[in-house]
């Protein structure tokens, strides 16, 4: 697993980036929890979640938001990490101009992050998100949401309680054309703990079914 460095906006940026064998296979971002709150690239969900892609035989990358290791930059406050996240995405699919499919995950402030990188970016075609947070930050740019993804809470989850999470996933299962899979997850808190394993299970499940082409629209999506 490679370290690399690539060109941000606010300077370098540090990843770790598993490349897959073959030329055209899928791209997969995964993003990682608040700067402020200690979220880095090695969180224990954020490393799993890598993993899970890689033995799948995605290409795959995780890195640093702006100011986290040895990326450059200070945070800010959203827009300029999601500036991140999309020249991210640019790095890895300059080196793997072949390939045709984009997923991103992101657990918690990287789930804000990864929502708003697949309202620009018309090539993912799947999304993660890991415990997102509507009652802290505004998610009404997903109008409409235009991709078939997993969101997965729990319901013990203070920091995101879950009646906010299913006003966001009721909203988001009225649109036409993509399907919203909710996973809540029984005693979970917002760190999953003690409960990473059952986590990264439903993960690679819906996974799996979606490589299978299940568990969304069958028609084909806009590629770039």
């Amino acid at each position: 697993m490679p370290e690399v460095i690539f060109a941000g906006p606010a300077g370098r940026l540090e990843g770790r980036y598993q490349p897959a064998k073959q030329k055209n296979a899928p791209i997969a971002i995964v993003l990682h929890p608040h700067p402020r709150f200690g979220g880095t690239m090695n969180n224990q969900i954020v490393y799993q979640l890598f993993y899970m892609f890689v033995e799948r035989g995605f290409t795959t990358l995780r890195f640093n938001f702006r100011g986290i290791g040895r990326s450059q930059g200070e945070f800010d406050h959203g827009a300029g990490e999601l500036s991140d996240a999309a020249s991210a995405l640019d790095w890895i699919q300059s080196l793997h101009p072949d390939s045709k499919e984009t997923w991103v995950a992101g657990y918690s402030f990287g789930a804000w992050i990864g929502m708003q990188l697949l309202m620009r970016r018309p090539e993912i075609e799947g999304f993660f998100s890991v415990a997102p947070q509507p009652n802290t930050y505004d998610f009404s740019f997903l109008a409409p949401c235009p991709s078939s993804g997993l969101i997965i809470h729990g319901d013990k989850d203070r920091v995101a309680p879950p009646k906010d999470v299913q006003t966001l996933v009721d909203k988001l299962k009225t649109q036409k054309g993509i399907v919203i899979t909710q996973k809540t997850m029984e005693g979970a808190n917002h760190f999953f703990q003690d409960q990473t394993d059952q986590l990264m299970a439903e993960c690679a499940e819906y996974l799996d079914r979606r490589l299978a082409g299940e568990l969304s629209d069958p028609r084909p999506k806009r590629i770039r």
